[in-house]
């Protein structure tokens, strides 16, 4: 791959993580993103590389890589991030005993701890000590200010990789060895399309055949916490228990599983699970729901939020819960429970979608792009 020409199609963090795995290998590579900066899913998430999101084997491997080439660039941009870890909290018998399960079967696979109601306090002093438990830390998660270093990114691969940025470049058609933008022609070696759901207007009926929906999420950001106030980790909720496959693999859920959707059947319904980051100004991001559509209305249900802070309320209290922002974010998630959607639809082109299934590209992208670019990554769908 020394030498060859590749275009990328999004400078979204799919985009970026394939252009340095590209550039890292030598290759001269150009990147076309649609508008002046990278506005979708890439900006509006938590921040989270999150190991502890994903099972024991291939992906969590991946994602470990992914948290190394992450701490690379954070190095050399110098962008704020925050090596927090995350701490599960139990306000609930039956919560304790899935992080205790959790634990025990992790103990010698990832670096992860119970605390107890003393310890999670001094770790964070924004737990609730109402009814705590403990809860589970896991010191691989990094916390990162996505809008921040989706900016940084692609200055530093230009400046220090000779990566090339066309902004305002829409891309129109693909074939091999060409990208046009309109009447404007792209020619390279090979092409990767990283644009999210974008690419049903290229491909449509790939995309239609594909086993991919869209998640609109709805997230909020209070303000900046008045006297240096830290939450000390990246926090969750029990939901969180339920929502992860790594909890569902090394414990029995089903007792919570089945309390939740008694007493709380509303939250499961909206696929509402709660969690809070804090970026390097001090403002907390928290959230989120999922609903799965096609097509998702434009608007978002405040009612929603109020059950996110509701929730939170419940294992969090910070000095200042004023909102500065709500937003809701959509991105690709697979149906079959593929792992990622990668397609060959024509010779040199590679379609790179939905990572980690769906929505957790900020910790698996740059993991898996080293794959891609290696060879080394198999399970590539190719046209019919």
């Amino acid at each position: 791959m020394k030498n060859e020409t590749a275009l990328v199609v999004g400078a979204g963090i799919v985009g970026l993580a394939v252009a340095r795995a590209l550039v890292a290998r030598g290759c001269k590579v150009r990147v076309l993103e649609r508008y002046d900066r990278a506005v979708g899913a890439s900006v509006r998430n938590f921040g989270m590389v999150w190991p502890i999101g994903v099972p024991n084997g291939p992906l969590y491997e991946r994602a470990l890589r992914s948290r190394q080439l992450w701490q690379e660039l954070l190095d050399a941009t110098g962008a704020w991030h925050d090596p927090s870890g995350s701490l599960h909290v139990a306000h609930a018998d039956d919560e304790w005993a899935v992080l205790q399960q959790y634990a025990a079967a992790n103990a010698a696979l990832r670096p992860c701890r119970v605390l107890d109601a003393d310890a999670t306090r001094a770790m964070s002093p924004a737990v609730v000590a109402k009814d705590l438990r403990g809860a589970l830390f896991n010191a691989d998660e990094l916390v990162v200010d996505p809008r921040e270093v989706i900016g940084v990114l692609p200055a530093y691969l230009s400046e220090r990789h000779g990566v090339e940025f066309h902004w305002r470049t829409p891309v129109t058609c693909v074939e091999s060895g060409k990208v046009w933008s309109g009447s404007r022609c792209f020619e390279a070696d090979q092409i990767f399309v990283c644009s999210g759901p974008e690419f049903e207007q290229l491909y449509p009926e790939l995309y239609a055949a594909a086993p991919l929906t869209r998640c609109k999420l709805q997230m909020q950001r209070l303000v900046a916490q008045p006297q240096g106030f830290r939450l000390g980790a990246a926090l969750c909720g029990g939901l969180s228990l339920v929502h992860y496959a790594g909890f569902r693999e090394a414990a029995d859920v089903a007792p919570l599983q089945a309390r939740y959707q008694a007493q709380h059947a509303d939250l499961i319904e909206l696929g509402i699970h709660v969690m809070a980051t804090q970026n390097g100004l001090g403002e907390i991001t928290i959230g989120d729901s999922h609903a799965y559509a096609h097509t998702h209305d434009p608007f978002d249900e405040q009612l929603i939020n109020r059950k996110v802070r509701d929730y939170l309320s419940g294992f969090m209290q910070v000095p200042d819960n004023t909102i500065a922002q709500t937003w809701h974010g959509i991105y690709p998630k697979l149906t079959d429970g593929s792992t990622e959607f990668i397609a060959e639809p024509e010779a040199g082109v590679t379609i790179v979608n939905a990572v980690g299934g769906g929505g957790l590209g900020m910790t698996l992208s740059f993991g898996l792009a080293e794959e891609l670019v290696e060879g080394r990554y198999t399970h590539v769908r190719h046209a019919a």
